[in-house]
């Protein structure tokens, strides 16, 4: 009796992934499985309002490091050559017939959807986020994820993570409340190439604007090496140059 319980104690025990990096660690695997450290991508964002009706954008954009991106409009023709940077917490806005980049929050959009501007220029998310705990469920990791400082967009997040993959497939969002602000679907793992295996598109819907969604669509990410100048205000007229 006693073998036959060390047995099926063996077994349950096997069963279950062993994880010897702690909720920091996995959300690092995580931020490197999303983005290579340095790369160049194209992305669809399309706003859908509850009449069926919608508005679609196309970026081109660059990331390096953990927390520099740099993204132009290249479609509708209204947008066109408008572009955006963050370094860390700070976001700026070129408008071309304006001439001077105008700061701009991670709460606006510059799109105008449910993604807001932390969501379209998304830094590494240990960046702005400690892992306060982390459960297992079967197949996947449910990380708890806490603001590192009162400028992040979001307070705190719940996200579920493949246990295998190390990728995220739901995130939630929510104000220092515990209000749920929004929700991420991440969807459709593709093969970009050169190691990049991750979710080409992410969803999202909010209990704050019933009827409206908006998606997001990758395309074409390959890792890329860029020079620090791209990632500078004086450059970002010309971002449009790295494609």
């Amino acid at each position: 009796m006693i073998k036959l319980l060390s047995m099926i104690l063996m077994c349950l025990f096997l069963a279950v992934p062993a994880y010897s990096d702690d909720g920091d660690a996995i959300l690092q695997k995580v931020d490197r499985n999303l983005n290579p450290d340095s790369f160049e991508m194209y992305r669809k964002l399309i706003n859908i309002e509850p009449d069926g009706s919608k508005k679609e954008f196309i970026m081109f954009t660059v990331k390096k490091g953990r927390d520099q991106v740099a993204s132009v409009f290249l479609s509708p023709a209204s947008e066109k050559g408008r572009a955006t940077l963050r370094l860390g917490e700070n976001m700026w806005l070129y408008i071309p017939n304006v001439g001077k980049p105008i700061r701009i929050t991670s709460l606006q959009s510059v799109t105008g959807g449910i993604f807001n501007n932390a969501d379209i220029m998304r830094l590494d998310y240990s960046a702005e986020y400690n892992c306060e705990k982390m459960e297992q469920q079967e197949g996947l990791l449910v990380l708890y994820l806490k603001a590192k400082t009162r400028s992040v967009a979001y307070d705190s997040l719940k996200m579920w993570v493949d246990d295998k993959k190390l990728l995220p497939n739901t995130i939630e969002c929510f104000a220092s409340s515990g209000m749920l602000i929004k929700t991420l679907y991440l969807k459709k793992n593709t093969d970009f190439g050169g190691g990049i295996v991750r979710p080409a598109v992410i969803e999202t819907d909010s209990p704050l604007h019933k009827g409206y969604k908006s998606i997001m669509i990758f395309a074409r990410m390959k890792k890329r090496d860029l020079p620090d100048e791209a990632f500078t205000l004086n450059f970002l007229p010309r971002v449009e140059s790295l494609r």
